[in-house]
């Protein structure tokens, strides 16, 4: 169905075809969380099925919530804090489909499904009209800056992730429990090279939004830089990877370090992307 035949059609829902796909997917997840995580406990072949075909089937269901609203609104819907947690999961889930077909890791669903439903949960707690745009907000640089950042802060969502199942084998290995939860996670060293690649990534996707971000600023306010909160926050974030990037290759910090600092990394992401919003007012801030 065409966006022109989209815009016919939801008004005549009002607002709520967006919200019923919205809330679809958000009810799949759940149940594909629940899942997957006895999933990683029982380690029955017909569970990994069944949680990822639920996953296949709530991503389509969110994917049409995007559109929809996407074509109510004209724009990429990022603009409030719904959206762009909505958003954010959505990054998630894609990029979790493409390592699933790429190295069949299917217990990383135990992982990251969980905080794919816990950001889905935010997200339907939040205002969900849609608003016009500001004059600020009005140009082609909101798709591009906010999609480079998503997808580079979904990457660093992936590596944490593979950073707690890295924490988890170790410990298995160390302990010389070789049985159960340790039989269905990856080697030390395939997760290892996919916290690697994840990171490198993220790390030039979050290196071109803050760029795009500043040529953005200097065309809205005449400033490249102004010292905002979420630019502010951005960048310590960036510096951490670059920290964590730069220690890995210069130091040779692999395995257990390379996973806890790509853990805190993620956690600076979720303090600039809700701590800023929430806690901190700024000319980002969504609400």
């Amino acid at each position: 169905m065409s966006l022109a035949a989209f815009r016919i059609l939801y008004p005549l829902f009002g607002v709520k075809v967006d919200i019923l796909f919205f809330e679809g997917s958000m009810s799949l997840y759940f149940v594909a969380s629940l899942i997957a995580v006895v999933y990683a406990f029982k380690g029955e072949k017909l569970l990994s099925r069944t949680f990822l075909i639920l996953v296949v089937l709530a991503f389509i269901l969110h994917t049409l919530s995007i559109v929809t609203r996407l074509s109510a609104a004209s724009h990429l819907p990022v603009t409030n804090l719904y959206e762009a947690t909505s958003f954010f999961a959505w990054c998630i889930v894609l990029l979790f489909l493409f390592i699933e077909y790429r190295y069949r890791i299917g217990i990383l669903g135990s992982f990251i499904l969980p905080l794919v439903f816990m950001l889905m949960l935010s997200s339907s707690a939040l205002p969900k009209e849609i608003k016009p745009l500001s004059p600020l907000l009005q140009s082609s640089w909101l798709g591009v800056h906010t999609l480079l950042a998503f997808l580079g802060d979904a990457a660093f969502a992936m590596a944490f992730g593979i950073g707690i199942m890295y924490l988890i084998q170790e410990h298995y290995l160390k302990t010389k429990r070789l049985s159960g939860l340790f039989e269905r996670l990856p080697s030390l060293q395939i997760l290892d090279e996919i916290n690697y690649r994840l990171i490198t990534l993220g790390f030039p996707l979050l290196t071109l939004a803050i760029i795009t971000g500043a040529i953005w600023a200097q065309s809205a306010w005449g400033s490249y830089w102004r010292w905002d909160p979420k630019e502010v926050w951005s960048l310590i974030t960036w510096f951490i990877y670059a920290i964590v990037l730069h220690v890995r290759i210069a130091a040779g910090w692999r395995g257990k370090k390379a996973a806890i600092l790509s853990i805190i990394g993620f956690v600076s992401v979720l303090f600039t992307f809700f701590g800023v919003n929430l806690l901190i007012k700024g000319s980002h801030t969504f609400l």
